[in-house]
């Protein structure tokens, strides 16, 4: 298959005939629609039994430090010292970090789906990620995300985190974007509601298939190849 010839943006519509203005700007999450998260639940717990540590005790730390990761105040050393290596441990810090890093992995269709898109329509791609500092420098590499990013508007770099509206106010600056010609797409769908309250258009990510569904409502076509 080739890439068809690109396409003007499509306007979306109201419903009653009328005709807004065209999205010009996607905005991603990365963990929960490129990938999975980098340091969720499911991941911990692989690695947490790995090591046979203690899940609630870890859990415990993690959650009290976490969110002050992800905002870059903490470095993953730091991090890993207070919920992990607070008390001599089997294991370095490097096999841990190396084995947590391992946890991600790019979700089928999506990454490729999207640099597809973005050929076709021309259309910026903008990321707004929690995550922490190393853990985006690393996925970043790995998956080739800048491939497909115009910029990245990561927690750890900008010190804000969703649901914080400030995230989504810097990420449409940023892009030189208007809320209304603004297309945000997240797994979690508070962080879509909360996009939805500046004028920015938003889609609740489930599958991908689910999303070319989806995508239809502005008019766009899902998959812009020829045979």
């Amino acid at each position: 298959m080739q890439i068809g010839k690109k396409r003007q943006n499509p306007s979306y519509s109201t419903g009653d005939g009328m005709k807004k203005n065209v999205i010009t700007t996607l905005f991603l999450d990365i963990g929960g629609v490129l990938l999975t998260n980098g340091w969720g639940p499911e991941e911990r717990a692989k690695v947490v039994s790995h090591y046979n540590l203690n899940p609630d005790e870890l859990n415990e730390r993690h959650h009290l430090m976490f969110d002050t990761y992800e905002e870059g105040k903490l470095t993953l050393p730091q991090y890993l010292k207070k919920v992990v290596f607070y008390e001599p441990r089997t294991f370095t810090e490097e096999d841990f970090t190396k084995r947590m890093f391992q946890q991600s992995a790019a979700l089928p269709g999506v990454i490729d789906f999207f640099k597809e898109f973005k050929k076709c329509y021309n259309i910026k791609v903008i990321a707004v990620s929690n995550e922490g500092r190393e853990l985006n420098a690393f996925r970043t590499e790995k998956f080739k995300l800048k491939e497909l990013f115009d910029a990245v508007i990561s927690s750890a770099f900008v010190h804000l985190r969703k649901p914080d509206p400030d995230i989504f106010r810097m990420a449409i600056d940023i892009a030189q974007a208007k809320p209304e010609n603004s297309l945000y797409i997240d797994d979690r769908l508070v962080f879509v509601e909360v996009a939805q309250t500046l004028g920015m258009h938003g889609i609740h990510y489930q599958s991908l298939d689910k999303l070319k569904e989806q995508l239809r409502k502005y008019d766009f076509e899902p998959i812009c190849l020829v045979v």
